[in-house]
């Protein structure tokens, strides 16, 4: 029985259905290959959308240009070039076999083989195409599959990946996504054997590999196996002695609460809170300067009591900053929530989180109304006498919930300056 999917919206696309006509001619043939058919059949969205072809990349580019559409030769040597129609860009590949691999990147031989090409891919459910009008071409048993939920290798688990290492990382990443049960058996042995290989790829390619799992609707079945596999401890060895429990009471936690899937958060809830090493873990996988300070201040952070005021939080929140604080906050209240199945306590626990995240969430952090410009307006002279007022009067401020004026603040500093000299 054939399967279509000619419902899809996006594949009756103007743009993308003018592409595929002008490659299909003149005896060449075009598909919509890979996620894009994927998505459609499980019923997810499609972004991306990446064409096969059985055009050479010059004969790509020729076609796109004599059309009328921006073509730019983002991998030619590789077969890929890029049209772009009205804005949409749409990557174009020539059908390929590889002929020499090193685990990371491949020599590869254009061809005509529509089946060549399917099985030198990664997974059954990224081996499908789709013709213009929507029917779908499966090679490689990937239909099957997606209606089992079983993600599997194209043929032998440890050949696919000993042409790339990074699809240790793919494998759980696209079970987390799609797969249901327990995963492969043949692939999971493989990529415990072949673990080793990670160590040759890129710390970015890792990381975004990771990235991407962790925002996965539940990663947490991923990364049980991941662990179980040693694959887990490879690339991310600050877990090793920690433990990746509290990642299935997150995700619980983000579906009642509706809370936006957050990798980072997700991230911080199987690593340990050390400043230390959360900052060694940033520069080996090379996390940008965003991420890599919101690890480390999440780390740094106290654990916030579930009792505390709201007076005494917004003192905490000055000195600290909200966004870790509130990392801090979503943790412990989703590990209450957790707790809360068989402690009541911890219940009374997840309330006193969620007041303070609804407050954290609304809270804005007050300005010191004083500078050391206004300090030396008023007879003080530079130096370290003037840091030193400037900041006992910022203490008192703070302790008197930002309360008192500038004015009230700056006779208070004379007020300072002669105990300090006392």
């Amino acid at each position: 029985m054939s399967v279509s999917i000619r419902d899809s919206s996006w594949l009756a696309d103007r743009d993308l259905q003018a592409v595929l006509a002008i490659l299909n001619r003149d005896g060449e043939e075009a598909y919509v290959a890979g996620g894009a058919v994927r998505n459609a059949l499980i019923g997810q969205a499609v972004s991306d959308i990446d064409i096969a072809t059985t055009c050479l990349p010059e004969e790509v580019a020729n076609r796109g240009e004599q059309a009328g559409f921006k073509v730019v030769p983002t991998g030619i040597e590789h077969g890929t070039v890029t049209i772009v129609s009205n804005g949409h860009p749409f990557e174009v590949t020539t059908l390929r076999q590889d002929i020499e691999t090193d685990g990371r990147r491949a020599k590869v031989r254009f061809g005509r083989d529509w089946r060549a090409d399917a099985e030198r891919r990664d997974f059954t459910i990224n081996g499908l195409y789709a013709k213009a009008d929507g029917t779908v071409i499966d090679l490689v048993g990937g239909i099957a599959d997606i209606e089992k939920r079983i993600l599997r290798f194209i043929g032998e688990p440890e050949a696919r990946i000993r042409e790339d290492y990074l699809r240790i990382l793919r494998f759980f990443r696209f079970f987390a996504w799609y797969g249901s049960g327990r995963p492969d058996s043949d692939g999971l042995k493989a990529c415990a054997r072949l673990k080793s290989g990670l160590d040759g790829l890129s710390a970015e390619r890792i990381w975004a590999e990771l990235k991407k799992l962790l925002a996965a609707p539940d990663p947490s079945r991923a990364l049980l196996w991941m662990r179980q596999a040693g694959v887990l401890t490879a690339v991310l060895l600050e877990t090793e002695k920690w433990g990746i429990d509290a990642i299935h009471g997150l995700v619980e936690t983000e579906r009642a609460l509706d809370w936006t899937i957050d990798p980072l958060l997700r991230l911080a809830s199987i690593v340990p809170p050390d400043a230390e090493r959360m900052a060694k873990m940033a520069d080996r996988l090379r996390f940008s300067g965003v991420d890599k300070e919101r690890m480390t201040q999440w780390a740094m952070s106290d654990a916030v009591p579930a009792e505390l005021s709201e007076a005494a939080f917004v003192k905490l929140a000055y000195r600290t900053g909200i966004e870790p604080l509130c990392d801090r906050l979503r943790l412990s209240l989703a590990a209450a929530r957790t707790r809360g199945a068989t402690d009541d306590t911890a219940l009374l626990e997840a309330g006193g989180y969620s007041r303070l995240l609804k407050f954290a969430q609304t809270w804005k952090r007050p300005r010191f109304p004083v500078y050391g410009k206004d300090l030396l307006a008023n007879g003080f002279l530079p130096g370290p006498k003037l840091g030193r007022v400037l900041s006992a009067l910022e203490d008192e401020w703070i302790e008197a919930g930002f309360r008192p004026d500038k004015q009230n603040l700056l006779d208070r500093a004379s007020e300072i300056a002669g105990a300090k000299d006392t």
